[in-house]
């Protein structure tokens, strides 16, 4: 019995130790000189000046225009980028902590209609896995339940804070509707089956239509009838909450595009490995998409192996809007690389930066305080030794979070000085 309590509590320190303590409020201006900013508009400007105070940008351009830094702390960082936080778009950061162990996961609500259901009340700001993603980057993300159907509610959320009223920046900012699949693959990702269409594609899809219908005949009387889940619903049809279609093949894409229409609806459209098949509709609809994983194989065998890291390449010569996403929690570490390796298909750089900064900022109606280096907006930013979309140079030495300076230590980071070490004395 003594056993196993020294063991739980060594394991309930162990968590404490990893613990970081939120930043701290700015309370001296400061000035970054000497950079290559990035600014997350599609531009960029070499040997910078980015000033801020109290926690907004006061000047961001050349160092030419640049006004008095006396009263500055400055930072030279000459031969390094700046750039805005990358924001990672449908993600279950600060919902799932080991993927194994149920007791940690709080990501889906049991159902097919979860309309009421909120990320925000189960974001967990002391996750572990948020300081490992922070360090790469990351520091604001679209935090999505999890589900089949109306799964629910997500929320922009900042990567530091004491709790989710602190790390709250658009709040139920968009409905979650997962599309049915008219086709599904058999077997699974260690020994993948052929395709097999579902025989119930249209019965699903009857089945969210007349969901809908009656939810938008609640929004549009004063029911003396209280009902949770419609009430959930008003924002999408006054237009308040954007609905988020995920769907993968061309047809579901199709028919999720005129349901939309037929409510008079703007979706964006995630996952959308077909999109690349549809950019006239797309553009003509003015529909922005979320880009699925660039690191993955393509949904046909008949396919190029290259297709998933094309696609946000056509997309942007398409004129079509996109912003990257890797799903999951801990998946968000390979975020900027999934940007990085797109460039290498076809897709300018500073328009992948756009697809980490702004352009997700824009889907989540929160452009005018993040999403790129502008004045007026939130210091949100972070300085890389090199660039920030190449595993091997994406070493960050400073970030800020509304300008408060983060700590990017991580358990990881913790567990990499200790063995170092360990090896350095030669043990």
């Amino acid at each position: 019995m003594r056993t196993f309590f020294f063991f739980v509590f060594s394991l309930l320190f162990t968590q404490l130790q990893a613990q970081f303590i939120p930043g701290a409020e700015q309370t001296k201006p400061i000035a970054i000189t000497g950079a290559t900013a990035h600014l997350g508009t599609g531009l960029a400007v070499e040997n910078a000046v980015i000033t801020f105070a109290e926690g907004k940008l006061t000047y961001v351009g050349p160092q030419a225009g640049a006004p008095s830094l006396a009263g500055h702390t400055v930072i030279d960082a000459k031969g390094k980028d700046i750039y805005p936080g990358f924001i990672a778009m449908d993600t279950r950061l600060g919902l799932v902590e080991i993927d194994a162990v149920r007791a940690t996961d709080d990501m889906r609500e049991v159902g097919y209609l979860n309309p009421n259901a909120r990320s925000l009340i189960a974001f967990n700001t002391d996750s572990e896995i948020i300081p490992t993603v922070r360090n790469i980057g990351v520091l604001t993300a679209q935090v999505t339940p999890d589900g089949r159907g109306l799964a629910g509610q997500s929320s922009a959320m900042s990567m530091d804070g004491w709790n989710w009223e602190d790390a709250v920046i658009g709040m139920d900012e968009g409905m979650h509707l997962h599309w049915p699949s008219d086709f599904r693959m058999t077997g699974w990702w260690a020994a993948p089956g052929g395709m097999k269409k579902n025989e119930k594609y249209d019965e699903q899809v009857q089945s969210i239509q007349q969901y809908f219908e009656e939810a938008q005949a609640y929004a549009k009387t004063a029911s003396p009838v209280d009902n949770p889940r419609f009430q959930s619903m008003k924002g999408v049809f006054a237009g308040s909450q954007t609905l988020y279609i995920h769907a993968s093949f061309a047809r579901e894409i199709e028919d999720a595009i005129a349901f939309a229409e037929h409510y008079k609806l703007k979706p964006v459209l995630v996952g959308g490995q077909d999109a690349y098949l549809l950019t006239d509709l797309l553009k003509e609809k003015g529909i922005s998409v979320v880009v699925g994983p660039v690191h993955a194989l393509p949904e046909r065998g008949d396919d190029m192996v290259s297709q998933p890291f094309e696609t946000p390449g056509q997309l942007h010569a398409a004129g079509i809007p996109i912003a990257f996403s890797v799903g999951g929690a801990w998946e968000q570490r390979r975020l900027p690389l999934n940007a990085g390796h797109a460039v290498g298909f076809g897709l300018p750089y500073e328009e992948a930066v756009k697809g980490l900064t702004l352009t997700p900022a824009t889907m989540l109606n929160i452009a005018d305080r993040v999403g790129s280096l502008e004045k007026g907006k939130d210091a949100t930013l972070f300085i890389s030794k090199g660039d920030a979309l190449d595993m091997r140079t994406n070493i960050l030495e400073q970030a800020w979070i509304g300008g408060r300076e983060v700590d990017l230590r991580s358990r990881q980071t913790e567990l990499a000085k200790k063995y170092k070490e360990k090896y350095t004395r030669g043990e």
